[in-house]
């Protein structure tokens, strides 16, 4: 299972702001690859609460994502064999949480430019005072475009370099810079089907 936050970006490009990921479409382009393709799920976000949401309180909203959405995908079409998380911005963010605060029910994530700034870098200071775990399974993708304003490219260096040096295996994290990129949503779809094959391509 694939659970994309921002769902009015993940699929075509009716509806969403700037152009849609088509995701489905990259999904089913895994089966080539010898990945396994997931059953993609787009999660709207709460428009105009959209920061509280994926901000102060992302905690209640992933609570729900796990005892709404995910229980009932799996009830009609039976338990995933991994659940990856995604999103990018304040939903990279959002899924980044996920990963490190409810790595029991999502094994991987997926972080593209990540909001790392957002409530006085408040995720980037519990991840690095060790307040919260270091997942001791699955994979995560983070990714960021050097034309991106402020520190978004840094912070997300930075936090990759740091889980890396406190002992976030390699073959279990991607960081990868992206020279060319901007805060857009074509950048992000471009980005996706490397960020799908990491994820997927690895067991949990």
């Amino acid at each position: 299972m694939l659970v994309l936050l921002d769902g009015q970006n993940v699929y075509g490009d009716h509806g969403s702001y700037a152009g849609g990921w088509h995701a489905h479409d990259t999904a089913d382009g895994l089966r080539q690859k010898t990945v396994d393709a997931p059953i993609v799920v787009a999660v709207a976000n709460g428009g105009e609460h959209r920061n509280h949401e994926l901000g102060a309180g992302v905690e209640g909203f992933i609570d729900a994502l796990v005892s709404d959405v995910v229980s009932r995908v799996e009830g009609r079409f039976g338990p995933s064999s991994r659940r990856v998380i995604g999103g990018a911005s304040l939903g990279g963010l959002a899924a980044l949480f996920a990963w490190f605060r409810r790595n029991d029910v999502f094994d991987s994530a997926i972080a593209m430019s990540p909001s790392l700034w957002f409530a006085h870098r408040a995720v980037q200071h519990h991840i690095e005072r060790g307040d919260w775990a270091l997942p001791s399974r699955g994979h995560l993708y983070v990714d960021a475009g050097a034309r991106e304003r402020g520190h978004m490219f840094s912070d997300a260096e930075e936090l990759c370099r740091w889980l890396r040096n406190n002992g976030l295996p390699a073959d279990r994290l991607m960081w990868r810079p992206d020279r060319r990129g901007a805060h857009h949503e074509k950048h992000w779809r471009r980005r996706l089907p490397k960020a799908l094959r990491f994820v997927l391509r690895t067991r949990p």
